[in-house]
């Protein structure tokens, strides 16, 4: 037997062995392990997890020597290698390695951001450890341990059910059953398997990959769902690269045809260069980063948030943050503070209040760490009066019961039932008269009309065949000290807050008009009647709409609102902290759940808030703003750079074979300088992620037709300038200019200057909506690297490193000309935008006006 099964018990065999069999042969018992045996069993056996397996460095780098992008950087080096341009070829492949290493390293960044993420999310689980429950991380779990599962809880590790009265469990996605199952003392739970209702002790059997999971499961590394914007982006990537490719072929095909064809003269080594040239033209104008960008953007922005509190479990969520307009938000915890203070009782059959407090006590359990619970008992004048009673059996609360329920040994040896829970709940279940139930009733109201929350208390002493009602405990949750401020920022970033609630109508309208969120609250049960919530009617889903927040909500009415409000075209945020909020957190646009979750409702969530309140989500969507913000300025970068690199030298070889006045063929760049533009580019590129940008008061949503129209008008733009500079050179072509005779070597270099000095100004204009020179300025390494850029290029040109000497007052007049340049691309921009925002304007107020019409 290995190391590892000594302390193991096989799924199959452990559900055949008895209890006291199974402690024994684990070497435990009842009162679970203790730290020190756990850390030694630790040892033998591992962490409880599946480790997948790793990818060495080298195979990871050497993927990125590997696809179309580098196969054609590969092709480009082999061309230049037999048309003997040594040259060309030590830059070709400085290229390809730069571009491998560039890829590697900022896919490292990624996932290093990614891993630091995860690290939040680590499960936890209550563990019987040295005599004590402790909290303890899930990894640490071993055979033998002693545990506690709850409502809500991701079952931590294969186990053997050995206290408790039942629990309900949902394993559907291990054994394909489609309903949960219900399991008494013996049974077995599976690792990954979600607690749906009760509360069991178990004993750990086997743990990490000697799971059921661990050894059945198909362990897939898979990808995270792209989102929207990475597929429009991505679409536009496609766009570009078809785009470069067609006028690759077309300006091979005019040069083939004019140069070969129609002179009959075929020249190998000149037809050689020029699919050199042409391969590396669609390399310098394709997105070779734009992955690399994407991922580090989105991996930065999700480790920004998680130092704000807010972790992410799915990057694609960051874009939908971006754009909700509607936060649905829970109540409890979240705009109030969850902490519960007790008021005097109202007392009905009790025969005191402490009576009452400690009826409701006894249907407590501390150790669970409800907040209501240890309200109730640390409520008590002396909580040493429960040493006198003892606990047998205790059903938690759950959504769909709405109470606890306890079993409890009295002081004379009778037995008792305790329940609490909401009022409503337990008066229904309680024998009273009708004079009762209304005082009842209207004792509720009135708390509720003050924000205060209520909570039934009754007992049975026939073994739950009738219940006596004992009194009604009422109960503050005060509003967070920064709810109303936060909810007014929410409004300035154009966001509606909804509040949604448990609690009663005149509770959550109290406390709704506290925080200034309205005072139009609807009851979900009457708003929903009997129909689905996959099939809600056309008024329902406005009146949804409509309604500042809504009370008596339970969990499958969370589901109804959110699809309320999507099908009426709005991107919805939705909190939850239950195992049964997790449909509703998976149909939101952003899936929120809350701080103090169950594992099931964390699982769901897409974001986890890992602290209280809702400035946590307000500050998690400016993040996001910005990040969406900091991907479309690269998107129009980029698009613009294309259309400005690939039409001026297509455009300029085809009409341009020799410069005027010259017989000699004239290439406006050198295949070493269209490299060099793509290395160049490449490095303010990376640095975008960190760069600083505006917080959009409104939401975001990605408009294709806006970014392709500013990038279309800026790559036009910066066509015209670019040929500018080519005619200020053919125009003084052997004559003396600023102290220097031109020549067509100094042409191409000042063309060259001219594409790195503009493009990389460019995105200066490209990164805001605003004029270039106004705040937000750029992020210190996006700066950095772009003057760091300009200086290089300067030093090549100057000293004539790679390229033609260019005399510096040369070198002076592109930056002026560039820099004047960047001012009438600026005013281009604006133009656009202006016009953009006015043509979008008349189009919502004639769709308004038809709707308008047709309403009517």
């Amino acid at each position: 037997m290995s190391a590892q099964n000594s302390f193991t018990i096989d799924s199959e065999k452990s559900e055949k062995m008895p209890v006291d069999e199974i402690f024994q042969t684990l070497n435990t018992n009842k009162e679970g392990l203790t730290s020190a045996e756990a850390a030694k069993r630790i040892e033998i056996c591992g962490p409880n997890s599946i480790e997948a397996k790793s990818e060495s460095v080298f195979l990871k780098l050497l993927k990125f020597f590997w696809g179309p992008i580098p196969w054609m950087i590969e092709i480009a080096a082999v061309l230049s290698l037999l048309a003997k341009d040594v040259d060309d070829f030590i830059i070709i492949t400085v290229l390809l390695i730069f571009n491998a290493l560039i890829g590697f390293w900022e896919e490292h960044k990624a996932s290093n951001a990614l891993d630091a993420l995860k690290k939040g999310l680590a499960l936890k689980a209550k563990a019987l450890r040295d005599g004590k429950w402790n909290e303890v991380d899930a990894s640490n779990l071993v055979p033998g341990d002693v545990i506690r599962i709850r409502l809500g809880d991701v079952v931590p590790a294969d186990a053997k059910l050995v206290g408790g009265n039942y629990i309900s469990i949902d394993q559907a996605a291990l054994t394909g059953e489609s309903l949960p199952v219900n399991k008494k003392v013996g049974d077995i739970v599976y690792s990954g398997s979600i607690a749906k209702q009760g509360e069991m002790d178990a004993i750990v059997t086997a743990t990490g990959g000697e799971t059921f999971f661990g050894k059945t499961a198909l362990l897939v590394a898979r990808a995270g769902t792209i989102s929207h914007f990475q597929k429009a982006v991505m679409h536009v990537g496609n766009f570009l690269i078809a785009l470069s490719i067609v006028l690759c072929i077309i300006l091979s095909s005019v040069v083939l045809y004019r140069d070969h064809i129609a002179t009959n003269s075929i020249d190998l080594v000149a037809i050689l260069k020029l699919t050199k040239l042409v391969l590396i033209l669609a390399i310098a104008s394709i997105p070779v980063a734009m992955p690399a960008v994407l991922s580090v953007t989105m991996a930065l922005g999700a480790l920004a948030m998680s130092k704000k509190k807010a972790i992410v479990s799915r990057l694609q969520v960051i874009e939908e943050m971006a754009g909700v307009d509607i936060l649905c938000s829970d109540k409890t915890g979240t705009l109030t503070k969850n902490q519960l203070s007790l008021e005097k009782p109202v007392i009905f059959s009790a025969g005191n209040e402490a009576e009452c407090i400690l009826s409701a006590a006894l249907a407590s359990k501390e150790e669970d760490n409800d907040a209501i619970d240890l309200a109730i008992i640390n409520g008590l004048e002396d909580k040493s009066v429960l040493e006198n009673y003892k606990q047998t059996n205790f059903i938690p609360f759950d959504p769909v019961s709405k109470r606890t329920e306890s079993t409890i040994i009295l002081p004379d040896g009778k037995t008792a039932r305790y329940t609490k829970g909401a009022p409503q709940v337990i008066i229904d279940m309680s024998a009273m008269s009708e004079t009762e139930s209304s005082k009842a009733d209207k004792t509720v109201t009135s708390f509720a009309k003050r924000g205060y929350r209520t909570l039934g208390v009754a007992k049975s002493e026939d073994d739950g065949k009738s219940w006596i009602f004992l009194g009604i405990i009422p109960m503050f949750d005060p509003p967070r000290d920064d709810s109303a401020e936060t909810i007014t920022n929410a409004k300035i970033h154009g966001l509606k807050v909804k509040m949604v609630t448990g609690d009663d109508i005149a509770i959550a309208a109290e406390t709704s008009k506290k925080l200034g969120l309205g005072a139009h609250i609807q009851a979900a049960t009457d708003l929903f009647g009997d129909q689905s919530p996959d099939h809600l009617s056309a008024r329902t889903a406005e009146c949804i709409e409509k309604a500042d927040g809504f009370g008596r909500v339970f969990p499958e009415h969370k589901y109804g609102i959110v699809k309320a409000l999507q099908s009426r075209n709005h991107i919805v945020a939705m909190t939850g902290d239950g195992v049964n909020d997790a449909p509703a957190l998976k149909q939101a646009d952003a899936g929120i759940a809350v701080s103090g979750a169950t594992d099931a409702a964390r699982a769901a969530a897409a974001l986890i808030l890992t602290a209280p309140g809702l400035s946590v989500i307000i500050e998690a969507i400016e993040i996001a703003r910005k990040i969406f913000e900091r991907m479309a300025s690269y998107t129009i970068y980029r698009i613009a750079m294309t259309i400005d690199i690939m039409f001026f030298v297509v455009l300029a070889m085809i009409f341009f074979p020799t410069l005027p006045g010259s017989d000699a063929a004239f290439q406006p760049l050198t295949a070493i300088m269209i490299i060099l533009l793509a290395l160049l580019d490449d490095i303010p590129i990376m640095t975008i992620a960190y760069d600083n940008t505006i917080v959009d008061p409104k939401p975001v949503r990605w408009n294709m037709t806006n970014i392709l129209s500013t990038s279309t008008v800026l790559g036009i733009f910066a066509v015209v300038q670019t040929f500018g500079i080519f005619f200020i050179g053919i125009n003084n072509n052997g004559k003396e200019f600023m102290g220097a005779v031109i020549s067509p070597q100094h042409i191409q270099t000042m063309i060259f200057l001219q594409l790195v000095v503009g493009g990389h100004l460019m995105l200066f204009v490209a990164r805001t909506k605003r004029l270039f020179f106004m705040p937000p300025f750029p992020g210190a390494p996006l700066f950095l690297a772009i003057i760091g850029t300009q200086i290089f290029a300067a030093a090549m040109c100057g000293f004539g490193l790679l390229v033609h000497k260019l005399p510096w007052q040369l070198i002076g007049a592109v930056w002026i000309y560039c820099l004047i340049w960047m001012f009438v691309l600026d005013a281009a921009k604006l133009i656009t935008n202006r016009m953009l925002n006015f043509a979008s304007k008349h189009q919502q107020v004639f769709l308004h006006r038809l709707n308008k019409h047709h309403g009517k």
